[in-house]
């Protein structure tokens, strides 16, 4: 028994010792020398592109490694010098046409400070595999120190299978790694990367940048310790609104063991602090993750200087050009470095034409210094000055990422003097539409917030003001707050017309999880009148609320079998309206579908009433990276006058949804003209007639045409068929700025803008005379979208630009001939044939102002066309037109 105890007690001391004598990752021997050749290199192209064709450059060198220090206790725990020798740089498509290094030495381009500071030697403190510390000098230029960084990162590496948390020049990184045979793989989670280097990007996913990565290095070992490690990372980047327009950055290291020769012995001492101390004590542990790299553009003209080059390209009549938001684009980028008082100067040089188009750059800009500078310049206690306040308000709403700060600024003027009624309610809607971005971003609980949310969830019952409580509606629909729900259900049943449809149209943009089944009932009431009359156009916008609000089988029969008892023309458009919720297979055409199998609800009686209002949907474009989509709902008095026009534009990108457009005319108690009578409910309503606008999920203020009996008879005869403005401006649709940390050392900067320049107007005409009306809805605009990349490493920089470019326009006109009855009513929607560009630019330059640039690009004509509605329209279309009729 004893000699038994005895052979597992050497069994197991045995196994202990050969369990230590694992390693946990690559060893170096003392009094050795260890060579390497090193090439690190960076790649920028568009994301089908050749590695020929890209644009960047490639740095080699020798690399030598020594041990200096190892723990007696822990030989797995080392402090190694690692120093870089001939150094060069070139470019990656040597000998092209653009190949600025040609001839050129590492000396020559960096300088003798900087080339010099790369090649004196650093330490590392690698434990089990990893890097524990780095060792450098402090004041050597933190592009020097990257670049080191990233070589001491490709050492890193585990001899075992597993998932670990990592430091690196990458930042805090999950890493999976992957054992077999003398291989492994190093697979980097780039998502899960922390670094101090934050970025932005648009609130709308339609409208934002859609981004991949990748990061894996192969290590090729030979007894524990590396042979090659071969790394590549690559980034792309690309606009989701056209997925073409895409940058791709591609980062390569690799590293080869080429031999040993003696070297110098370990270093005694304590530990690694002491021992690096006696090495050198100007040596500093300054971090394994990059430092942040401040860029000096050399030369770059200031923003008084970039002002007078391009304000000719800011005045009104150039906004319809695709040069104008290209134009306000590079406006932007140029105020984000400016100071509050550069930026003053410019907003007090501009000419009153162009100050506007300044006013949406600068506000835009969304720096500290551009928002001190925009409030500091405008007056909100004088009402003359509505115009540049309500484009600053509504830069504001279109903010692609705004912050508290700005909130506030907005909370700030809503208390102070206001000179404007107008203005006032501008500055309480768009509060609810920063509110929904922040709330979006989780900063929901940020005192400001917090605040604005009390001051319009309670601003309703705060008032008896109409006009206040319709402000309060506004902003609560903006901002989309689920506690709003309860507030938009009371007054959906309000006897307030105004009310009921702002509650009802808030009601259908909220996710249909929040829809309760009592917020259902109560539409349902609505629409089928059970406690009080209400106005055809009410129960129009309850329909629609209760068919896309995931209805059930019984309230959609129910609504089937109230058509026939309808008023008239309210008849003819819920026919249409399921008609067309079943030939454009929208969500609630199944259970639509089930309940017309009833006969009936299903029946010619029902389906074959005859009128003017009709609902249609379409496609305005379908490609594979976007879809967008139209719906034109129209709904006529029984006398035939417009009661209201509701056109929609969405767009749909990776299963996000843009509301893009709404523009909603609405008119009312206008029979007296044609000595008609009212509808039912609708005896007492006042003369009215306005627009109301929502663009890319921001509700605008609404604008009014014309209000009571004496207005209405004064517009109607001082009618000069010119449209009232709704909404004009230079608007940025998607911004995206992020810094791209690559492994080897290099920082990418990326930034995708997108801006749109835009003019929105409507009118209405009516001729007594002639008995006919004419709605009409204009859209202008201008896009461009751009994506930059630019790698700059002091001593060169290269860089890549996509994007494309596109002016176009579309008119909705509605023409009403009441002459005889029944009324002709021709709808048309018209786009016209556009120009579509796209283009590709790659760029180097040196310090010493030499540069290679390189552009394509490919132009096209879209043909116009005109939308199709149904088929009834065009028929009356023609009786409209033809001259003979």
């Amino acid at each position: 028994m004893l000699k038994l105890v005895v052979l597992l007690l050497c069994t197991a001391v045995v196994a202990t010792d050969s369990k230590k004598d694992v390693a946990a990752g690559p060893r170096l021997d003392n009094h050795q020398l260890y060579k390497f050749s090193y090439r690190t290199e960076v790649l920028l192209d568009r994301a089908g592109g050749s590695k020929t064709s890209s644009a960047g450059y490639r740095i080699t060198s020798d690399v030598s490694a020594h041990l200096v220090w190892r723990d007696p206790g822990n030989k797995d725990d080392q402090l190694i010098q690692l120093a870089m020798s001939d150094v060069g740089v070139e470019s990656v498509a040597p000998g092209s046409k653009r190949d600025l290094l040609k001839g050129s030495t590492a000396e020559s381009l960096m300088g003798k400070g900087p080339l010099g500071a790369l090649t004196r030697p650093y330490m590392i403190h690698l434990r089990n595999g990893k890097v524990k510390a780095f060792y450098s000098y402090r004041e050597e230029p933190a592009t020097i120190k990257n670049l080191k960084r990233g070589l001491a990162s490709l050492l890193q590496v585990q001899l075992n299978t597993g998932k670990v948390i990592e430091n690196d020049v990458s930042g805090r990184c999950t890493v999976q790694y992957r054992a077999t045979n003398g291989q492994v793989t190093r697979t980097k989670l780039l998502e899960t990367c922390q670094t101090s280097e934050t970025g932005f990007t648009t609130h709308s996913q339609v409208l934002g940048v859609s981004k991949k990565a990748s990061s894996v290095t192969s290590f090729t070992l030979s007894d524990g310790f590396i042979e090659s490690a071969e790394a590549e990372e690559v980034h792309i980047l690309a606009a989701n609104s056209r997925r073409s327009a895409a940058v791709k950055v591609v980062s390569r290291q690799s590293l080869k063991f080429v031999g040993r020769a003696a070297g110098p012995l370990e270093v005694p001492g304590k530990d690694v602090a002491s021992v690096v101390a006696s090495v050198d004590a100007k040596l500093a542990a300054v971090g394994v993750m990059a430092e942040q790299v401040k860029s000096q553009c050399k030369g770059c003209p200031t923003l008084v200087e970039h002002w007078q080059a391009n304000k000719d390209q800011f005045e009104p009549e150039r906004l319809s050009k695709a040069m104008a938001p290209r134009s306000f684009l590079a406006f932007i980028q140029s105020i984000r470095k400016a100071t509050e008082k550069e930026i003053l100067s410019v907003l007090k040089s501009a000419s009153k034409t162009a100050l506007p188009q300044v006013v949406d750059a600068v506000t835009s800009a969304q720096t500290p210094a551009s928002l001190d500078a925009i409030l500091s310049f405008l007056n909100f206690t004088d009402a003359k000055g509505l115009v540049l306040q309500e484009r600053f308000l509504y830069a504001c709403g279109f903010a692609s990422h705004p912050n508290e700060k700005m909130l506030q600024s907005l909370l700030d003027i809503s208390r102070g003097k206001i000179g404007s009624s107008e203005i006032k309610e501008s500055v309480v809607i768009i509060m609810g539409a920063l509110v929904n971005k922040l709330c979006h971003k989780g900063g929901c609980d940020s005192p400001t917030v917090v605040q604005v949310k009390k001051m319009i969830l309670e601003g309703p019952e705060g008032t008896e003001v109409e006009a206040e409580i319709q402000m309060f509606l506004l902003s609560l629909k903006n901002s989309l707050l689920p506690e709003a729900i309860p507030i938009f259900t009371k007054y959906a049943e309000s006897e307030v017309g105004a009310f009921c449809t702002i509650a009802l149209s808030a009601l259908q943009r909220y996710d249909t999880k929040l829809i309760t089944e009592e917020v259902k009932s109560m539409v349902n009431r609505i629409y089928h009148q059970n406690r009080r009359i209400y106005e055809k156009n009410v129960r129009s916008a309850a329909a629609d609320v209760i068919l896309s609000s995931n209805p059930s089988y019984e309230h959609v029969k129910n609504l089937l079998l109230s058509i026939g008892s309808l008023p008239h023309e309210m008849n003819k458009y819920m026919v249409s309206k399921i008609q067309d919720i079943l030939r454009f297979e929208l969500p609630a055409s199944k259970v639509v579908r089930h309940a017309m199998k009833d006969m009936v609800s299903h029946n010619y009686d029902r389906f074959a009433k005859v009128g003017s209002s009709s609902a249609y949907s379409g496609f305005m474009a379908k490609t594979a990276d976007v879809s967008s989509t139209y719906s034109l709902d129209i709904l006529y008095s029984g006398s035939g006058i417009m009661r209201r026009s509701n056109m929609n534009i969405y767009g749909a990108s990776s299963g996000a949804t843009l509301h893009g457009l709404q523009v909603a005319i609405e008119a009312q108690g206008l029979e007296t003209l044609i000595a008609a009578t009212p509808d039912e409910g609708e005896q007492d309503l006042e003369s009215y007639a306005g627009m109301s606008a929502l663009l890319f999920d921001v509700q605008l203020r609404p604008v009014t045409f014309f209000k009571g009996y004496s207005d209405l008879m004064s517009k109607i005869f001082s009618m000069s068929g010119e449209p009232v403005n709704v909404v004009k401006g230079l608007i940025l649709l998607t911004d995206h700025s992020e810094v791209i940390q690559l492994q080897s050392g290099v920082k990418a900067s990326a930034e995708f803008q997108g801006g749109l320049a835009i003019d929105i107007s409507g009118g209405m005409e009516i001729s007594l005379w002639y008995r006919e009306s004419k709605t009409s809805v204009n859209n202008r605009g201008a896009l461009v979208v751009t994506g930059n990349v630019t790698v700059d490493m002091d001593f060169v920089r290269t860089g890549m630009e996509v994007s494309f470019e596109t002016e176009a326009s579309l008119d909705f006109i509605t023409t009403v001939q009441f002459s005889n009855y029944p009324f002709l009513v021709c709808i048309q929607m018209d786009k016209t044939t556009f120009p579509f560009s796209e283009y590709l630019t790659k760029y180097e330059s040196l310090p010493s102002g030499k540069s290679s640039v390189s552009s394509k690009g490919r132009k096209q004509l879209v043909p116009g066309s005109e939308f199709p509605l149904h088929q009834e329209n065009s028929n009356m279309c023609k009786k409209v037109f033809d001259s003979d009729w």
